[in-house]
């Protein structure tokens, strides 16, 4: 394999305050603004779901990605570990500014051949999915003033 780390790093305005703004990058948050979000916690006992250590998995086109909450600073700061067997593995940091704004970073690697060209088209459009990011949280707090 050649080529199988990305290291991507955008910008989402949202213009919220940093506390509102950090909600909206939750486990639980994002199910607000992103269609067919719907994360499930295998040891959900109400908790915060921000709390370092949690684990929760998400399904998107039939392919299960388990996620681990690394670490958080409120209205500041979040970051996950993430893993989707056989196609990619690495880590997604949120940060967020006193505006608001978002500072995205997917670190992420191909665990197989077939999962680089995959990578790679990921990173060719990053830009482009961040913008959709935008968009969703534009959406959804227009709908939700």
């Amino acid at each position: 394999m050649t080529s199988t780390r990305r290291r991507l790093t955008g910008h989402v305005r949202v213009p919220l305050a940093p506390d509102e703004a950090f909600a909206l990058f939750t486990p639980r948050g994002e199910e607000r603004w992103v269609h067919g979000w719907r994360p499930r916690f295998p040891a959900d006992d109400g908790a915060d779901d921000t709390e370092p250590g949690t684990v929760f998995e998400t399904v998107h086109d039939g392919v299960t990605t388990t996620w681990v909450v690394l670490a958080r600073d409120p209205g500041r700061h979040i970051s996950y570990a993430r893993v989707t067997p056989g196609q990619r593995a690495g880590t997604v940091t949120v940060d967020i500014a006193k505006d608001g704004t978002a500072t995205v970073t997917y670190d992420l690697t191909a665990l197989t051949d077939e999962a680089v060209q995959d990578l790679d088209e990921f990173a060719a459009t990053y830009p482009a999915y961040l913008h959709s990011w935008e968009n969703a949280i534009a959406t959804y707090l227009n709908q939700n003033p």
